[in-house]
């Protein structure tokens, strides 16, 4: 979230100083003290001896583009602050720290790389007169940047099993800096938590989720301040990002493979049981509960894509109303082939099967982030494959944040 700093400091009582507008500008480490444009050394005690009353901002403007893992400083020579502003187009403001005698401005937040700043300062001389100062300075290009591919997008209505996911294109060894800068607010409120986990293609990922699932009709809002952040190992992120999504219907599926039946919700009313055939045996349907990640009014299924040979091949051709629960190849669609089947055997390769009606009544009422719950199955689906996140008890989940 982007918050304007501003710190209203007390008077500082110090010997008689000459008065200047005039502001040196610096380039400083970590460290209180720097370089002014001039070249003079400045020291804790400047403005004390002789010197005009100024504010003195590190790094300056015509210092060369600084590395992100330097502070922004800024000093009341001979005065005090009244309030300091340090922002960039891009990754916002950055937040800061007072020194105990009020006079020096630190920063706190990580600069972002290839951008550039402004600072604005103004104080106050021991003298009474107004001080201000504005600089700017650019920071070094990133040699090696991050991104996350985030889910849900933004504006998009979803069901309320949708978590927030984020995948991202480098490894993360510094979790816990990258999570600290990620931010789920919702209208209501309702408490959640992020977990760490490896996406099915080895790529570190962090999902958030409630307890339980959200309530119809929440705002959900996504922060994602990773400028400037170091994933470790010199990696740093650029993205600045805020992602508004809501919540829709709860529209709820239970697939039981014993009776071979889908009993399909929304809102706490039953809508219809549909007959169903799902996995035989050896081919058993995930245990559990997945989340609807997309649909499709036709697409080719082929056993080669996962991974089925032999005797049990297959290629089913264009088939219809494909509501897809799995990266591995989970859905649930038309499959009048098994006509004879549904209500009555299991024997499909994983899919939930049905007639092409119902299917196409079912893929009619679900949507993205709709849950779909097979039980009395074997074999839960993984927490990575798909969004199985629900798979989880909520206090193994928490465990899974780097902040814990």
């Amino acid at each position: 979230m982007r918050q304007r700093l501003t710190a209203r400091l007390g008077r500082r009582t110090a010997r008689s100083l000459a008065l200047a507008s005039a502001a040196a500008v610096v380039l400083a480490a970590c460290s209180t003290g720097g370089k002014a444009d001039s070249g003079s050394d400045l020291s804790a005690d400047d403005g004390k001896n002789g010197g005009p009353a100024a504010i003195v901002v590190a790094p300056g403007a015509d210092s060369a583009k600084i590395p992100v893992s330097r502070k922004v400083t800024v000093r009341a020579q001979g005065g005090s602050l009244t309030s300091v502003e340090v922002t960039s187009p891009g990754p916002g403001r950055l937040s800061g720290t007072w020194s105990k005698g009020k006079s020096v401005w630190t920063s706190t937040t990580p600069l972002a790389p290839g951008a550039t700043y402004t600072v604005t300062a103004i104080g106050k001389a021991s003298g009474g007169s107004a001080l201000n100062k504005t600089a700017s300075f650019s920071t070094e290009a990133a040699k090696n940047t991050f991104v996350g591919e985030y889910y849900p997008d933004k504006g998009t209505k979803v069901g309320v099993a949708m978590p927030v996911s984020i995948t991202f294109n480098k490894p993360v060894h510094d979790k816990a800096a990258v999570e600290r800068r990620l931010k789920v607010t919702s209208s209501p409120a309702v408490e959640g938590a992020w977990s760490w986990m490896k996406d099915r293609d080895g790529k570190d990922r962090i999902d958030f989720r409630p307890e339980r699932y959200w309530k119809p009709g929440t705002d959900v809002t996504l922060r994602m301040d990773l400028a400037g952040v170091d994933a470790g190992g010199g990696v740093y992120g650029t993205q600045q990002r805020v992602v508004n999504f809501t919540i829709g219907d709860a529209v709820t599926s239970t697939v039981d493979t014993k009776k071979k039946t889908m009993t399909v919700a929304k809102n706490g009313k039953t809508l219809r049981t549909l007959k169903v055939s799902t996995g035989k045996t050896g081919f058993e349907t995930w245990n559990g509960t997945m989340v609807v990640l997309s649909k499709v009014p036709t697409i080719r299924m082929n056993s080669d894509t996962v991974g089925i040979f032999g005797p049990e091949a297959y290629d089913l051709g264009a088939v219809k109303w494909d509501v897809q629960l799995t990266p591995s190849g989970t859905y649930a669609h038309a499959a009048p082939w098994n006509a004879g089947k549904f209500g009555v055997v299991n024997g499909s390769h994983g899919c939930i099967g049905m007639s092409t009606s119902d299917a196409k009544w079912f893929y009619d009422q679900v949507h993205l982030g709709d849950p779909v719950t097979v039980v009395n199955s074997v074999d839960t689906v993984a927490t990575n494959n798909g969004y199985g996140d629900w798979n989880v008890d909520w206090a193994a989940w928490k465990k899974g944040s780097a902040l814990d």
